[in-house]
């Protein structure tokens, strides 16, 4: 086991790391740029190293800042997070060729998956389905049209380094199609450093399945069961649940084992969520996230496993501590992602938190870093805190969340607390199964 890590991300997450690693016994050493001096992440790590201004090119981007500031303090491994530096097989290869070990997959994978069109080829060749699509990315508009108008319109152009919903546009017909595709690759190529674009037949109102999976070295390919992640603004998710209503166990049965099998065969290891739409009841596979996702505590809550604790248990080579007919889901957990924004225009809110009051009681778990009197930057993702709940069955679930949301106080700046409410308290959330686009055809009427 590790003696000293390094968290190289900020807010919540980078809390929830130090947490975890503490309890293993391990020192820990938290970055941070200037803005974030005074963070709980960097109060609570037995270190702390300064590593650059507020810009994240300048601070947490800056691999190389991040391996001195590993090589200063002595630490042997570091954990990425998520966002950032997460899903950057570049910086993973960085740390090895530096004999540090990275707390996540191997370079190879992260760079295998983070590449959305050589995803989708492994995935299909190991059996997982997929969605109907181009094989490759287009050459050029010719070709677009040509793949367009063979899967059928509409169809949805992606980014093959695209996430966190950008470098993607649903288009109708050839002329939509051909004033869209120059725009989603210059910021394709804007945001992620490659235009390359890929094609897809778009699916209307499909939900957001996705499984979480661990891996070892010890040849230990382990599902932890699904969340439903389909509560969503902007390809952003708002709301997350496990497990996924109205869905037959059989169907879930099946598409565990593939993507087990899939792992298997691609010898992964560490943490790894496989996505899927789901429409027509049917599955297909979008990406892959390399890395530990931020709705990670609802799977947790639900299987009870620590899987910030077994991500670094697995990256020092121990074997998972558990089997899969020991992984039992337990009632049904939801997170709500409670932002630094107006509940309406969703406009972000800087400033000085004046008073901050967390819920409690049975079932409860709130991860943050806020605390009263803290000052909220404007220079960062502006996710506060993350409310987990877990209720005997999912309607038990979903008014534990509408008391708890009543309780959190969070006072100086605003946040989407009454969204939440709004959307937890309403007949089609209560009644399971919404899709993806329901948020966002809903937000009159909420």
């Amino acid at each position: 086991m590790f003696d000293k890590v390094l968290i190289a991300n900020r807010g919540e997450i980078a809390v929830r790391i130090n947490r975890a690693c503490q309890e293993l016994g391990i020192s820990t050493v938290a970055i941070h740029s200037e803005a974030d001096a005074e963070s709980m992440h960097v109060r609570i790590a037995d270190e702390s190293v300064c590593i650059g201004p507020n810009p994240v090119n300048k601070s947490y981007l800056n691999a190389h800042a991040i391996i001195s500031a590993c090589e200063i303090t002595g630490a042997q491994a570091v954990h990425p997070g998520y966002g950032f530096l997460s899903e950057n097989a570049s910086f993973a290869k960085m740390l090895d060729d530096h004999k540090l070990t990275f707390i996540g997959p191997k370079h190879n994978h992260i760079s295998m998956m983070g590449d959305k069109i050589e995803a989708k080829k492994i995935m299909q060749e190991y059996g997982v389905p997929t969605v109907p699509g181009s094989k490759g990315a287009v050459a050029d508009l010719k070709d677009a049209l040509k793949t367009s108008k063979d899967i059928g319109f509409p169809v949805l152009l992606k980014a093959s380094a695209g996430g966190g919903g950008r470098g993607m546009k649903v288009v109708n017909d050839e002329k939509e199609l051909t004033d869209a595709l120059p725009i989603i690759k210059q910021e394709a190529l804007s945001f992620f450093g490659n235009d390359s674009i890929y094609i897809e037949k778009f699916i209307d109102s499909p939900r957001h399945i996705e499984i979480q999976v661990i891996c070892d070295s010890h040849n230990n390919f382990l599902h932890l069961h699904e969340r439903d992640c389909s509560i969503q603004r902007r390809n952003q998710k708002v709301i997350e649940e496990a497990l996924a209503p109205e869905i037959d166990q059989a169907k879930k049965d099946k598409l565990f084992k593939i993507c087990i099998d899939a792992m298997a065969k691609m010898g992964y290891l560490g943490l790894g969520t496989l996505e899927f739409l789901f429409a027509d009841n049917e599955f297909y596979f979008m990406e892959m996230n390399t890395r530990l996702q931020v709705e990670h505590p609802i799977t947790e809550m639900l299987t009870r496993i620590d899987l910030v604790r077994e991500q670094i248990c697995v990256a020092a080579g121990d074997k998972i501590f558990t089997s899969q007919e020991n992984i039992k889901p337990l009632g049904h957990s939801i997170e709500c992602r409670i932002n630094a924004e107006n509940s309406t225009d969703f406009k972000p809110s800087a400033g000085t938190i004046k008073m901050y009051h967390p819920p409690a009681g049975n079932g409860i778990r709130l991860d943050t870093f806020i605390y009263s009197g803290y000052k909220v930057p404007h220079y960062y993702d502006n996710l506060l805190a993350k409310l987990i709940v877990t209720g005997r069955t999912r309607n038990h679930a979903i008014k534990r969340a509408l008391r708890s949301l009543n309780e959190i106080v969070i006072d100086g700046i605003e946040t989407n607390i009454d969204l939440h409410k709004k959307i937890l308290s309403s007949n089609d959330f209560k009644n399971g199964a919404v899709p993806i686009n329901w948020l966002e055809k809903n937000m009159n009427k909420l």
